[in-house]
């Protein structure tokens, strides 16, 4: 059955398709068994997999630097001849240093390698090289772990000097002269045998694919090695894209939709009773959802929204319009007090309208018979009691939803809250507890469009772009530590007024490098620091019970102060809570700082968020500045994704990313809407 986000089952080294490339390199001359285990830890195994291997860097031999002219922390190559080399040991020989010093003529430089010993068996006094690396030290002139590589007499220089060379990824025992000789001759060997995988008319203006693997490898001028990579990532990108139509034309065929578009009976008394009006974007979005559920395929709807847009509310009535159909919904959050929160909203929301609700996670399960009892005690919105009338229930969740155990009759509908929190295998057998359900994804982490296209490629996104009116401004501020004192006083005056606030720590308890705090050792200076306020603790070690007991008392204003892990950074909605500090911000990926950001700001008072990092470049200063910049959880996603990459920014276990080798999500958006595009007309050609 189809699921989406599974790990997509696509080669993304797009087959070079003549049968010789699928050659095993141990057949090939000079591959012993030594080397063949050396290449297979590179995963090279065919000379398909030899021709994809895409060098890390390229150094331009063409014009080496000079040593005299080395510039202090800047990379370059220099080239030069081995004059002294030896190692000292000290600390009774625990530890060592390796150095050797070259000469070119112009000036010295030291190469030195800490506690590797090892070193100096793959050198000679005399022996010629080219050094790699950045001087951390001009006066004497000093690289420390350069790359280094010896120039062998009567070596090709057609390969290895006077041109633009490939440096790759290699692993112990194998040399970069090696495996560029290698790609060498196997380029000679194989390399007019690589086929285009696309009509040529598809992509005009673009290398042939056996050009772009050839100047991938030996490009002439640097601009060419990038106009390969993109080239190859094209064709990634467009197997990618394949694969993505294949799937949702494989989901239509073999599925008819349940009919879920509802009646309006519980949707109108439940916006009736909601105390505010949706938004225009929220209700452009729930026309989005209904037009989905009364279609003729299931639903794979993706709904964005910065946090505090209103998901809940959207996702609360597309509930309520596949129940008032006849069919039951799940709710899966990743976390119990996230679960617990939903638990109590929709049980205010629903159980007036007569509507079971139960919860599944790993402390607490409800049963049927218990909530029917519970709801006939409850009035309905004309103040009469409830009649248990066998609707169908919301069971809402955490992972404990997919355990066996659990079973659910007529499902229509899934929702998955903070979905990139999940597993792939645990979002697939959710969906598999029913025959072909509904599904709503929710994420208050905004995607940006690059992994939009890639990621959800499958799936119609929705997205929720305006905040909800009446709700106070957010002010965000940097601090360093020094200025603790005037932050606390600051709190203080806060908690006086009436207000709540968060303060966030990035560990539980002590241990580890650095001086991170941590919430348990933190506490009772804290509860003397905020007395007469009380201050409560939370964080993941700590029992379901008494996480969910400090919550309560949170959000009835019994504790002012609550003292927190990231724990607290998805969902968690009290309205009171002005004040967020994060300390250690610097710890935190700008996506999680947004996050945790977005527990304040969600009644009408103003609210004011206070990042204490001790920054020391001007790197780490500008990443954090966005935060003081902008509320706009797009332009931070965007942010995140070019400092971290994608797998950082989603965890690539979570999301099944596929493992690109030449695609770069961070700057390859043009050539990922060309794929999709491309592939469109590749489908339509093949149904034609």
């Amino acid at each position: 059955m189809f699921a989406p986000w599974q790990s997509i089952p696509y080669n993304n080294r797009v087959s070079i398709a003549s049968p010789s490339l699928s050659l095993r390199l141990h057949d090939l001359w000079g591959v012993g068994s030594e080397r063949k285990t050396q290449l297979e830890k590179l995963e090279l195994k065919t000379v398909e997999d030899l021709l994809l291997h895409r060098p890390r860097r390229y150094e331009d031999r063409r014009h080496t630097r000079q040593i005299r002219d080395l510039e202090l922390g800047e990379a370059t190559t220099v080239r030069g001849q081995i004059v002294a080399l030896g190692i000292k040991r000290f600390r009774k020989g625990i530890k060592s240093i390796f150095e050797f010093i070259i000469d070119d003529g112009t000036a010295r430089l030291h190469c030195r390698w800490w506690n590797m010993p090892y070193m100096e068996r793959y050198f000679n006094q005399g022996d010629e090289v080219f050094v790699y690396g950045k001087p951390n030290s001009i006066k004497p002139r000093l690289i420390d772990h350069p790359e280094t590589e010896v120039i062998e007499p009567g070596e090709d220089s057609s390969i290895h000097i006077n041109r633009i060379v490939p440096i790759y990824p290699l692993t112990e025992g194998l040399s970069q002269r090696w495996l560029r000789g290698f790609a060498w001759r196997a380029l000679a060997q194989f390399g007019e045998k690589i086929e285009e995988p696309w009509p040529r008319d598809l992509l005009p203006g673009w290398l042939a694919r056996a050009e772009a693997v050839r100047l991938l490898h030996f490009p002439e001028q640097i601009d060419q090695a990038e106009k390969a990579r993109k080239r190859l990532a094209l064709d990634e990108l467009i197997s990618l894209q394949l694969e993505i139509q294949r799937r949702r034309k494989t989901l239509q065929d073999s599925s008819s939709a349940l009919p879920c578009g509802g009646d309006n009976r519980f949707i109108k008394p439940f916006l009736e009773q909601l105390g505010f009006r949706l938004t225009a974007a929220q209700t452009r979005v729930l026309r989005e959802i209904r037009q989905d559920l009364s279609g003729a395929f299931p639903m794979r709807r993706l709904l964005q929204g910065d946090v505090g847009s209103g998901k809940t509310a959207v996702a609360a009535a597309s509930a309520l319009m596949v129940i008032e159909s006849g069919f039951a919904v799940t709710l899966m959050a990743p976390t119990e007090i996230l679960a617990e929160q939903h638990f109590q909203t929709f049980s205010r929301w629903f159980q007036p309208l007569g509507i079971p609700v139960e919860i599944q996670t790993g402390s607490r399960k409800t049963s049927k018979d218990s909530d029917r009892a519970l709801l006939a005690n409850q009035p309905d919105l004309l103040g009469k009691p409830v009649p248990a009338l066998g609707l169908p229930p919301l069971f809402i969740g955490t992972h404990a939803l997919v355990e066996s155990a659990f079973e659910v009759e007529k499902l229509g509908l899934v929702i998955i809250d903070e979905q990139h929190k999940f597993g792939v295998s645990q979002r697939e057998k959710l969906v598999r507890k029913g025959r072909y359900p509904h599904v709503l994804v929710m994420t208050a982490t905004p995607i940006p469009r690059t992994l939009g296209l890639t990621l959800y490629g499958d799936l119609d996104i929705s997205v929720i772009d305006e905040l909800p009116k009446q709700r106070g401004v957010i002010k965000t501020f940097l601090r360093t530590s020094d200025k603790l004192p005037k932050v606390w006083e600051f709190i203080r005056q806060k908690l006086a007024e009436g207000r709540q606030a968060y303060v966030v720590y990035p560990r539980v308890e002590e241990g580890g490098t650095g001086n991170l705090k941590a919430v348990t050792k933190e506490y009772e200076r804290l509860q003397q620091l905020m007395a007469p306020h009380k201050v409560g603790l939370l964080h993941g070690r700590l029992k379901p019970g008494e996480k969910e007991a400090t919550m309560t008392l949170f959000r009835q204003n019994q504790i002012q102060v609550l003292l927190a892990t990231s724990i607290i950074e998805v969902g968690v909605d009290v309205p009171n809570s002005t004040i967020m500090l994060i300390e250690n911000a610097e710890q935190f990926g700008l996506a999680q700082l947004h996050q945790l950001r977005g527990r304040i700001g969600r009644g009408a008072h103003d609210s004011y968020c206070i990042l204490v990092a001790e920054v020391k470049t001007p790197e780490a200063q500008q990443r954090l500045k966005v935060l003081e910049d902008t509320t706009d959880g797009f332009r931070i996603a965007e942010e995140d994704l070019q400092l971290r990459g994608p797998g950082e920014l989603l965890g690539t276990e979570q999301s099944g990313l596929p493992p690109f080798r030449f695609a770069d999500l961070r700057r390859d958006l043009g050539l990922i809407e060309l794929a999709r595009n491309t592939a469109r007309k590749l489908s339509a050609a093949k149904a034609g």
